[in-house]
């Protein structure tokens, strides 16, 4: 993938949440609610303060999701993460 945002905004994809809860019921698809956060794929030039495969944290309903390559992507503005997971 070849994809370079523009602005303070950063390419992001979803990590996975888990299906089963700690007791171990499974979780259907419908019923899971959408990851917050997620790996950073790729930054623009104006952003200094966040890097490539960092996991970052956002809100649920932040960025504008699309799909390159058969892949789900976010485009995030840089305000709209809360944080940077170590």
């Amino acid at each position: 993938m070849n994809f370079q945002p523009l602005g303070k905004r950063v390419l992001v994809q979803r990590t996975e949440e888990a299906g089963t809860t700690a007791s171990g019921i499974i979780i259907p698809d419908n019923a899971k609610e959408k990851p917050s956060q997620g790996k950073v794929m790729a930054i623009s030039s104006d952003v200094d303060n966040v890097k490539v495969n960092d996991v970052v944290v956002f809100g649920k309903y932040s960025g504008n999701e699309f799909e390159v390559d058969g892949e789900k992507y976010l485009i995030i503005d840089v305000d709209d993460l809360f944080g940077i997971i170590k």
